[in-house]
C-alpha cells in the first residue's frame, strides 16, 4: 500500500510537471505585456458574493470549505474596435466555453447544451493538467455576465464571474476569481511551489486574448492582473 500511493504521488508530480512545461513554453513565446499589480492583502470587500441559498446543495464547494488564505483574482481586458457589445461577447462565451480556454492545457466537457448555450444550473467539467478536474455549476446568467460556482471534486473552493461591458469607446471584458485551494496539496502546490497559480494564471490570461481575438476589436494595453488575498471567515455567506 505505501508504495502504491508513493507511485500515485510521483504520477501527480509528473501530470502536474507536463502542465508547468506546457506553460512555460507559452510564457517563453507570449508577446502580449502582462500587468501584475503585487500581491497584497485584501479586506473584507475582497469576499465572495452571497451565495443564493437554493442554489446551495452538498455538491456545491464553497470558499469556506477550501485550505489557506482567499485569493481574489482579477484579469481584465480593454478592447478597441470591437465588432460586438458587452452582451454579445457574454453570449459568445456561453455558446462556445471550450474555444476561450487553451487547449493543449485544459479540457472542457458538457452535457448537451440548449441552443443559447450555458444557463442557470447547467455544469461543466473543466480538464485540467494533474488529478483534480474542475466540476463547475451555472449560477446566473444576465446580460453581459456569466458566474459560475465550484462544485466537490474542483482543486478550487469558490466563484468566478465574467463580464464583459462597455466603458466609452472600448469594450471591457474581465475574469473574476474568489477561491481558496481545496485540499491540503493544492495549497502547497499553488502558495509555495506556485504551479497551481501560474497554470492559473495562464489559462485566464488565454481566456481573455480569445475574448479579445473572438470580439474582433484589438488589444489596447495588454492584460491586466490584480490579486489580493486573506484570511476568510469560518462562516459560508449564504442569501436568506
Amino acid at each position: 500500500m505505501p508504495r502504491q500511493r508513493w507511485q500515485r504521488g510521483l504520477t501527480v508530480l509528473a501530470r502536474w510537471f507536463l502542465g508547468t512545461m506546457l506553460v512555460t513554453w507559452r510564457y517563453l513565446w507570449e508577446t502580449t505585456p502582462l500587468y501584475r499589480a503585487g500581491e497584497c492583502e485584501g479586506n473584507e470587500r475582497d469576499r465572495p458574493p452571497l451565495l443564493p441559498a437554493t442554489a446551495v446543495d452538498d455538491r456545491v464547494q464553497p470558499a469556506e470549505d477550501g485550505c489557506g488564505p482567499l485569493f481574489h483574482r482579477v484579469f481584465r481586458v480593454r478592447i478597441a474596435g470591437a465588432d460586438v457589445d458587452g452582451a454579445r461577447l457574454v453570449e459568445h462565451v456561453c455558446r462556445h466555453f471550450e474555444h476561450f480556454v487553451p487547449s493543449e492545457v485544459v479540457g472542457i466537457r458538457a452535457g448537451e447544451l440548449r441552443a443559447q448555450g450555458l444557463d442557470v444550473a447547467d455544469e461543466l467539467l473543466v480538464e485540467m493538467p494533474g488529478p483534480w478536474n474542475g466540476p463547475v455549476r451555472v449560477l446566473r446568467r444576465d446580460r453581459g455576465l456569466l458566474h459560475l460556482v465550484t462544485l466537490r471534486g474542483h482543486m478550487e473552493a469558490g466563484q468566478v464571474r465574467f463580464r464583459a461591458y462597455e466603458d466609452g469607446d472600448l469594450l471591457v471584458f474581465e475574469i473574476e476569481l474568489w477561491a481558496r485551494a481545496a485540499t491540503r496539496l493544492v495549497h502547497v502546490l499553488y502558495s509555495y511551489l506556485r504551479v497551481a497559480k501560474e497554470i492559473q494564471l495562464n489559462m485566464w490570461v488565454r481566456f481573455c486574448l480569445s475574448a479579445v481575438a473572438d470580439s474582433g476589436g484589438r488589444l489596447v494595453d495588454g492584460v491586466h492582473i490584480r490579486t489580493r488575498r486573506l484570511r476568510p471567515s469560518r462562516s459560508t455567506p449564504m442569501e436568506g
